[in-house]
């Protein structure tokens, strides 16, 4: 898993750096136009088109049959009848395609959520690194581990470690002193790990988590390489501001997904007839 997030990271990474510098919606638009029409296409592809017209038209004949026969009860509920079983067959012709799209699209939607479900840190904005420790990491009886953080130039180490035996957790506060890409380091006994931090207000890839490895932490936290096996830290989190798609007051790491799925509709909507498919 973490060598095709590594693939989709520098893709992702390559296809929106054009919109850095824009308003998010800008590059959140293209994308839903570009999904929007490759879902139509594959969509297309793998359903039975044909099938799917005479269902819905059958569906609409029902639909007619009501408006024709709106005196008659019997005529009404064997026309919803009719409906209902036709509605069953049209969601019966889009189970395979739709398996079919699921898995990009949750692939891509992931990798779009550390582009636009958060707000970079700026000069002088503060922000908590919270490190989890497994049990190997020591600490028996509340005593704290033998672990430091090292800052490099551009951000500053303000306070902590603060150390919480009932969670295993150790927690920093670190501010921004200038824009740039840095990397935090973790001083172990088993040796150092690193955790990537970005202070910019542009959109870029920000990874809020670096999870140890495993098939739901990369699927979930895509951004960054998982953690080595060998070391006592189970994850290391950085508390980057929530996304707001560009608009003020809007602030929560799901916001662009809003404009996301609204303009993607809208896309596919609008772009079936020209393409040709049945929805």
């Amino acid at each position: 898993m973490s060598f095709l997030n590594n693939i989709l990271r520098r893709l992702f990474d390559a296809a929106l750096s054009p919109f850095s510098g824009l308003h998010p919606l800008v590059g959140i638009a293209v994308v839903s136009l570009v999904l929007g029409v490759a879902m139509l296409l594959v969509f297309k592809w793998t359903s039975k088109q044909e099938k799917m017209t005479a269902v819905k038209r059958q569906i609409h004949a029902g639909l007619f049959e009501i408006r024709l026969f709106n005196d008659n009860l019997r005529a009404i509920l064997r026309a919803i009848g009719t409906i209902l079983h036709h509605n069953l067959r049209y969601l019966g012709l889009t189970v395979v395609p739709l398996l079919w799209m699921i898995v990009p699209f949750v692939l891509i939607v992931a990798q779009l959520q550390f582009h636009y479900g958060y707000q970079g840190l700026e000069p002088g904005a503060q922000a908590l690194v919270e490190v989890e420790l497994d049990q190997s990491a020591g600490g028996l009886g509340g005593v704290r581990p033998a672990i430091t953080l090292e800052a490099p130039p551009g951000l500053l180490i303000e306070a902590g470690p603060i150390w919480v035996p009932s969670a295993r957790e150790l927690t920093w506060r670190i501010s921004a002193v200038e824009q740039g890409d840095y990397e935090l380091v973790l001083k172990t006994s088993d040796g150092e790990i690193t955790k990537s931090v970005r202070v910019s207000g542009q959109v870029v890839r920000r990874s809020p988590k670096r999870l140890a490895a495993g098939f739901f932490n990369q699927l979930l936290y895509p951004a960054e390489d998982p953690l080595p096996a060998s070391t006592p830290i189970r994850a290391i989190g950085l508390s980057y501001p929530a996304g707001n798609a560009g608009f003020e007051g809007w602030e929560s790491e799901l916001t662009w997904m809003i404009f996301f799925l609204v303009l993607s509709i809208i896309f596919a909507f609008a772009l079936r007839k020209p393409l040709k498919v049945t929805l």
